[in-house]
């Protein structure tokens, strides 16, 4: 990827697939998540959480070759998208196979809110996203920029059929209503769900959902990079105004 050094790195590291964006490059690798040089997915991430960092680290340095220097010629910003409901455990992990980076400063981005900013979606009003991915499923509502309340299924379009998929978010979205929170569901139903992840490249999906909660589901423009896209947009959003460490 040549010798130039960047400044700043989104990373939305899924189960599938590994997106990185840089700020002088823009989308530099959208490739599947596996140890270099090897096929299958060979364990590095597994229903949202990096479970060989050591590894997970070899696959960031491959992709980004000479590009990062160490803190000391050259402060580098990461943004890692992490899921919504992800405990300490999982931001550990994720900060340790980042350490091979070098990084000044890393923020960590809940995935749903990657996804909005990914997708240019207001997040003043209630917003209601939906995020399957290959082995996990995410439903969210957000509202004035926060994560007010979260659903999350270890699953994904791996283990599910459309049927079983749209089955899991439905549940997930009635879980919702049936919180604290309802007043504000009902208006991101009205205002319409925000879909992503892998499956919402499956049209299937998006109508069977659209029909089983009875709301319109309208998937993210390239839903299968909007995280990192979003993450990207975080990224500049700190380089702008520095000092924020989560997100």
């Amino acid at each position: 990827m040549g010798d130039r050094l960047v400044s700043g790195i989104a990373i939305d590291l899924g189960s599938a697939r590994t997106r990185i964006w840089t700020t002088e490059h823009g989308l530099t690798a959208d490739v599947p998540t596996r140890v270099p040089g090897t096929s299958g997915r060979g364990g590095l991430v597994c229903r949202g959480e990096i479970v060989n960092a050591a590894a997970t680290a070899s696959l960031l340095t491959t992709l980004l070759g000479r590009e990062t220097a160490t803190p000391a010629t050259h402060r580098l910003t990461v943004v890692a998208v992490v899921p919504v409901l992800g405990g300490e455990r999982q931001r550990r992990g994720m900060r340790a196979a980042l350490e091979v980076l070098g990084p000044a400063a890393v923020v960590m981005l809940d995935g749903v809110k990657a996804v909005a900013f990914g997708a240019r979606a207001g997040v003043a009003d209630p917003l209601l996203v939906v995020d399957v991915g290959a082995q996990l499923i995410e439903v969210a509502l957000l509202t004035d920029g926060s994560v007010v309340e979260a659903r999350s299924t270890p699953l994904g379009v791996d283990d599910l059929s459309a049927a079983e998929v749209v089955e899991e978010v439905a549940d997930a979205v009635l879980g919702l209503l049936q919180g604290d929170c309802c007043g504000q569901v009902v208006d991101a139903l009205d205002r319409g769900v925000l879909l992503a992840g892998g499956g919402a490249l499956r049209p299937e999906i998006t109508y069977k959902l659209s029909r089983r909660i009875g709301a319109t589901v309208r998937p993210a423009p390239a839903p299968h990079t909007a995280a990192v896209r979003g993450a990207a947009t975080a990224l500049q959003a700190n380089h702008r105004h520095p000092g924020t460490h989560n997100a």
